[in-house]
């Protein structure tokens, strides 16, 4: 059985995602699971660009160093390399399952292909909800996106186990 791997996306990849990412490599290190972990984002222009200053803030808050990160945008590869893609919100789902790759009548390809949902489907009682985007908030904002990402990384593992 190959290992487990997981893709966050959110907009920029620069706030949630990253954060996402983080969230989970955390407790999967925590729970000795072996797991292959990126994040993306649906628009490219924060690629090659490091977290928000606020998100390297919160992540530090709760011992992890995210500023080597590297925004990037999801590619069509993507969907064949990652078993799970979660985005985090509603738009995101919508533009990935726009962008993943079609076969014949639009179909998704038959085949090795990511599943696609939302986040904090995982999570009961948030199913259907997004992870806020803080970027326009306060660290406030980001202190609410890690304890959702948090909540939804002990759902991954829980699952993994």
């Amino acid at each position: 059985m190959s290992q487990p791997s997981v893709l966050f996306v959110c907009l920029g990849n620069i706030c949630r995602s990253p954060l996402a990412e983080a969230a989970l490599r955390a407790e999967a290190v925590a729970a000795g699971l072996a797991v292959t972990i990126d994040s993306a984002g649906t628009g490219g222009w924060h690629a090659g660009d490091p977290p928000d200053r606020r998100a390297i803030a919160e992540a530090a808050r709760h011992g992890i160093d995210i500023s080597g990160y590297r925004a990037r945008q999801v590619r069509r590869e993507d969907f064949r390399r990652f078993g799970h893609i979660y985005a985090l919100d509603q738009q995101n789902l919508r533009d990935l399952k726009r962008i993943e790759p079609k076969g014949f009548m639009g179909r998704p390809l038959a085949g090795p292909n990511a599943r696609l949902s939302l986040l904090m489907d995982l999570v009961p009682g948030r199913e259907g909800t997004a992870v806020i985007d803080p970027y326009g908030g306060s660290e406030e904002d980001f202190a609410v996106t890690w304890a959702d990402v948090t909540a939804a990384a002990q759902a991954i593992v829980s699952r993994l186990r």
